[in-house]
């Protein structure tokens, strides 16, 4: 047992590094009792290998960049997406970033995925962020999407508690302001960071999965679990959904850290019977470490050449 808090504090110490040292705020601070969140279900806590704590506690964000082709109305689109993981301390009860040291924070891999693609005269922006304990044995902590177009930008955010507690709000008639509980089960933008810390943790079968938030703004469908097919390969996670016709395939490296080469989404796009199966494609264009929270200025903006975002 004391080996097993000592390892933990050393998590703790080598997340409050990176978080300290990231995203940074002036908000003042204040003091928030914390309690810690239970873990899934017949989970065991996964160990941190020097070579992780090596690479994702180093002070450094990881940042991906990748050729988009989204399936938007109907059409392929050309943009780019962007994956940025960070491990970060969590504040498992505020479900916010600590900006202090607390016996009860949480080191987390966060994951925020962005999306730039035009449909037509107007442009699309679309952010994920995923809140995954490094320590794999609980689900995500906290998960948002915010969408952004000319109609109009809509927001939804879950927060791990009893439940998983959703809030929504939307443009759209019918969607408008919601609260929602939803019974726990596995999210698919959790998998995106499971993957990252341990290829072989991640389920497979069939399973109760509940899909992305960007797919959820996408389609407009009941926010809730799906059924899904699950199959892992040395290379590959492809996850099916049956009743919603749609299929994920995510490439990644076998080796570690698992960098994500790319990923495939198949589904219905377009209206009514015109609509037909498209499939949206992300390739790897360049990965990089970096501070970026520090590359803030005009000198810095080099740095989006090199990941090919210009």
């Amino acid at each position: 047992m004391k080996k097993v808090l000592n390892h933990y504090a050393l998590i703790i110490i080598l997340g409050f590094t990176v978080a300290v040292n990231s995203c940074k705020h002036t908000t003042p601070k204040k003091e928030i009792v914390e309690s810690p969140v239970k873990p899934k279900n017949n989970t065991a806590q996964q160990s941190l290998s020097k070579a992780f704590k090596d690479y994702w506690y180093a002070g450094e964000a990881e940042i991906s960049s990748y050729k988009l082709e989204q399936a938007r109305y109907g059409e392929i689109r050309q943009g780019n997406a962007v994956l940025i993981y960070v491990t970060e301390d969590f504040l498992p009860k505020a479900q916010v970033k600590a900006d202090s040291q607390n016996p009860n924070n949480i080191s987390i891999l966060k994951l925020n995925t962005t999306k730039s693609f035009n449909t037509g005269i107007y442009p699309y922006s679309i952010m994920q962020s995923t809140f995954y304990p490094v320590l794999n044995n609980q689900h995500a902590l906290k998960v948002s999407v915010s969408m952004q177009e000319w109609c109009s930008h809509s927001y939804m955010q879950l927060n791990n508690r009893n439940d998983f507690d959703i809030t929504l709000h939307s443009y759209f008639e019918g969607e408008e302001d919601q609260n929602i509980s939803v019974k726990k089960s596995i999210l698919e933008n959790e998998l995106w960071t499971q993957l990252r810390l341990n290829p072989k943790s991640l389920p497979t079968g069939v399973l109760e999965i509940i899909p992305s938030f960007e797919y959820f703004r996408l389609k407009h469908i009941d926010i809730k679990a799906y059924k899904a097919n699950a199959k892992l390969t040395n290379n590959t996670y492809t996850i099916q959904y049956p009743n919603l016709n749609r299929t994920l395939v995510i490439y990644f490296t076998p080796d570690f850290p698992h960098k994500i080469l790319g990923w495939e989404e198949t589904f219905k796009s377009g209206f009514g019977a015109k609509a037909n199966n498209l499939t949206t494609k992300a390739t790897l264009l360049k990965t990089i470490k970096s501070d970026y929270w520090n590359k803030k200025m005009k000198v810095h903006e080099n740095l989006r050449d090199t990941l090919q975002l210009n």
